[in-house]
């Protein structure tokens, strides 16, 4: 699809996270260690499961795809940003600057529905333990995967057809490391007012679900696993704690951002930052901290690595 004829800017120019020198050589440096933090801690996670057996179950079948959006959604923009630390001048073309809100939106909605996948799945876990294997099959998991980047998809082309014909002819500047869509529909050489609403209601509507969803899914949860033995219980809410906590980390930032979508105060960058760079690092971190089965599988791994060195 060809750009609009109205509109006659070809690049946008990001403003970053600070103009100071020395912070930006600081920012270059922390977050290219977080950054590498981010792909080793997921990718830690799919060798875990991949080749650890007792761990292919759905819900880790469900936890490696995370995995994969959470480094994509890292990917996205992060690079870009680490690198922009070292240039004097930050642009993004047209298309760049598109690509990156059309992914933003598609991974965004797509991790929102598989938490509500695995929400799913821990209910059947807890709440039908002998017929979980039975309605957890294949044929569901892929159901529930497929959904889930569909939703995302079908999220992110509504949210980027309303911006391909609007016409960006005068500023373009982006008071932000990476294109967000807010910011940019304000540059639009036009009246963009209802156009905000509308976008705010699509990305609101679709969180607030996906957050109803869960409220409900992991209050029968909690309810049902106070009625286990003590032993059950105490399993049960260890699991429960850690997607409950990613949960939490993943919507929190979400609330502020449809709130007040188009405030002018740097929480803005923070909370963008956080989103999309500080929550990808955490998933990891809690999953294999708070899971005892994880932890198991990954000293198994270990141990085999050095047994076959030792052999060697």
């Amino acid at each position: 699809m060809e750009k609009t004829n109205h509109s006659v800017v070809s690049e946008f120019i990001l403003l970053g996270l600070s103009k100071s020198q020395n912070l930006q050589i600081l920012f270059f440096l922390g977050f290219s260690v977080v950054y590498g933090g981010i792909v080793l801690g997921n990718l830690l996670i799919l060798v875990t499961v991949i080749f650890d057996s007792c761990l292919h179950t759905p819900m880790y079948f469900l936890l490696i795809n995370l995995s994969c959006i959470d480094m994509i959604l890292a990917s996205f923009a992060t690079p870009k940003m680490i690198v922009d630390f070292l240039r004097d001048r930050k642009t993004i073309s047209w298309w760049g600057c598109y690509s990156q809100m059309f992914f933003m939106h598609l991974l965004g909605g797509s991790e929102m529905m598989l938490l509500v996948a695995m929400a799913i799945d821990r209910y059947v876990a807890i709440c039908k333990p002998l017929h979980y294997m039975t309605i957890m099959s294949p044929r569901v998991l892929i159901g529930l995967l497929l959904s889930s980047y569909a939703v995302g998809f079908v999220h992110s082309a509504s949210q980027m057809a309303f911006m391909l014909n609007l016409p960006f002819c005068g500023p373009n500047v982006v008071d932000s490391f990476f294109c967000d869509l807010p910011l940019v529909i304000k540059l639009a050489c036009e009246d963009t007012y209802v156009l905000q609403l509308l976008v705010i209601a699509d990305s609101g509507l679709l969180s607030l679900v996906c957050f109803l969803l869960l409220l409900v899914s992991y209050t029968v949860i909690i309810y049902s696993v106070r009625q286990h033995t003590a032993s059950g219980s105490a399993k049960a809410f260890s699991t429960l704690s850690a997607h409950i906590t990613v949960v939490t980390l993943f919507f929190a930032p979400c609330v502020f951002i449809y709130v007040w979508p188009f405030s002018r105060y740097s929480i803005d960058k923070i909370l963008s930052v956080f989103y999309t760079i500080f929550t990808p690092l955490l998933n990891p971190i809690i999953y294999t901290l708070r899971n005892q089965e994880v932890k198991a599988a990954i000293r198994k791994i270990k141990t085999r690595h050095t047994n076959s060195k030792h052999t060697l």
